[in-house]
């Protein structure tokens, strides 16, 4: 038998996606199975997979203990991998954080970049200031909750709690919260502004991404605007806002209308990006804006715009706006 008492962070999630965590070793068959034979119940009682945890709730589990092998405390590796000092904050409160990634770091680990990546710095930092403790969770720990591509710098929103998280995901998902980059293009588009609709579908097997213009067979929709900031000969200066967030959506996109960000080699002109010298896509979430409804949790944040420094890049091929 095995018990688990719901903590905080781990509550308002299902039974089902609770124990997969915790009981890796457990099949899923096993795991439904013993929730259908009553061998699973939450507080003594009958529960199904779909039962929501509260906070205090008691799970307990009649299986043999071969079946029970719990996830080991990984997480204080993680936290050790990263450093706190190599976390740029632009913004922080008891719930959440703005952060600042730079050109070169990955969000999440690797095998071959594990030192340096944001979500290890962040365990780190948060483990320094004493917010965050490992050790006292089961199943949560601190999270980015949007990604960029590793050469994409820019603000990216990280959850200290599994409330916040869960509040920030779904306001991205509802889109309340709104994202706007700054790119360089290596080509003028056709209008000084426009708000693009195209479909989208993602290779996995070489990570790149086709557009059409009109629906297709396992293509999904996206929207995407742009405003021309500045021209400088064919390079202009964009302020680009995702209305949908698809992998490489901006960069493809923009490239599947003539106009591809400046040192993008996957979606762009290989031979242009050499010419300027530019060995990756000189692309910046650079604005967040929330906009929560009223009963949010996250509600002191509404209409609160978080702006990020003025890109390196932009200050190469725009002087003038330095």
């Amino acid at each position: 038998m095995k018990t688990f008492v719901i903590q905080q962070n781990d509550s308002e999630q299902r039974v089902d996606r609770f124990l997969k965590k915790m009981l890796p070793s457990l099949p899923a068959s096993l795991l439904y199975k013993a929730i259908r034979k009553k061998q699973i119940k939450v507080n003594r009682k009958r529960c199904t997979g779909e039962t929501r945890l509260q906070t205090g709730d008691v799970i307990t589990i009649f299986l043999p203990d071969d079946c029970l092998q719990t996830v080991p405390a990984a997480v204080e590796k993680k936290a050790a991998q990263g450093n706190a000092a190599s976390l740029s904050v632009c913004y922080e409160d008891e719930n959440l954080l703005i952060l600042y990634k730079p050109i070169g770091m990955l969000v999440h680990s690797d095998a071959e970049h594990a030192d340096n990546c944001l979500v290890n710095h962040l365990h780190a930092y948060l483990q320094q200031k004493g917010v965050y403790h490992p050790e006292q969770e089961q199943s949560f720990a601190p999270a980015i909750c949007n990604r960029l591509d590793r050469n994409t710098e820019g603000l990216v929103i990280a959850a200290k709690n599994a409330a916040a998280l869960r509040e920030v995901n779904r306001l991205i998902r509802e889109n309340h919260i709104q994202k706007t980059y700054l790119c360089i293009l290596t080509a003028i588009p056709p209008k000084s502004k426009a708000t693009l609709h195209a479909y989208h579908c993602k290779d996995t097997k070489t990570n790149t991404v086709s557009i059409s213009d009109r629906p297709k067979a396992g293509y999904r929709e996206i929207c995407t605007s742009y405003r021309i900031l500045q021209q400088n000969g064919s390079l202009c200066l964009a302020e680009i806002t995702l209305h949908t967030g698809r992998t490489h959506q901006i960069r493809a996109h923009m490239a599947h209308i003539g106009a591809p960000l400046a040192g993008d080699n996957k979606y762009g002109n290989r031979q242009r990006n050499q010419q300027l010298h530019c060995t990756h896509q000189l692309l910046c979430a650079y604005r967040l804006q929330f906009e929560p409804e009223p009963d949010s949790c996250l509600a002191y944040l509404q209409h609160r715009v978080f702006t990020a420094p003025i890109p390196d890049f932009i200050k190469q091929f725009f002087p003038q706006d330095s």
